[in-house]
């Protein structure tokens, strides 16, 4: 069986992601969460309006989010595309009420930036928290979702995201291109031949 094809589903035991799902928890108690995981990144913590998910990723989770990031470097790399990586930042809002932590985010460029411009989800095992919502509040640029072997990118744009066919962050990245790579056997097989082809489109 391909890696593309084993990434469609999720598995039943024991590549599934563990959720817990807690109500009425305060800003206080959401802190306090953050401070007893301490600076790791896991599990993940999604706070909204008094809502707590959290998240331990799957080792099935964690290849597929780190495949993608490190194929959206390569990219950047053959591009001449200044990046910096942020990993599972925390993001979070006191004020909005909202808090989240994104499989992988960038920034690009060189200015400073208080929110990533592209956080990367990856939707091995359905939760209950709505995280778009929380980076629509909090600014947010672009953020993919990958589902089933599928990236879908949504742009912030005005008050609301919407679904778009190609990267507007990247413009240029061909997701179609990037997500045939998956189906590597390696990761160092599949940023070399993501690499190969972006060199072939170049040059051609």
């Amino acid at each position: 069986m391909s890696m593309q094809a084993r990434y469609q589903q999720p598995d039943p035991q024991p590549t599934q992601d563990g959720i817990v799902h807690f109500s009425g928890v305060s800003w206080e108690d959401y802190e306090r969460l953050l401070v007893m995981r301490g600076d790791h990144s896991a599990p993940r913590i999604a706070y909204l309006d008094g809502e707590v998910e959290i998240m331990s990723p799957s080792q099935t989770h964690e290849s597929i989010k780190s495949l993608i990031g490190c194929l959206v470097e390569t990219y950047c790399l053959e591009r001449d595309i200044v990046f910096s990586t942020y990993g599972s930042w925390t993001l979070k809002d006191k004020a909005r009420n909202r808090g989240a932590e994104p499989d992988e985010c960038y920034v690009f460029g060189t200015a400073p930036a208080e929110r990533p411009h592209l956080a990367i989800e990856v939707v091995w095992t359905h939760g209950r928290i709505d995280k778009l919502e929380i980076y629509r509040q909090l600014g947010v640029a672009e953020v993919w979702y990958w589902r089933q072997g599928l990236i879908q990118p949504y742009c912030l744009r005005g008050e609301r995201y919407e679904p778009v066919s190609e990267s507007q962050i990247l413009p240029g990245l061909d997701l179609a291109l990037l997500m045939r790579f998956i189906d590597e056997p390696t990761t160092s097989h599949a940023i070399r031949g993501y690499r190969d082809a972006l060199r072939g489109d170049a040059s051609g």
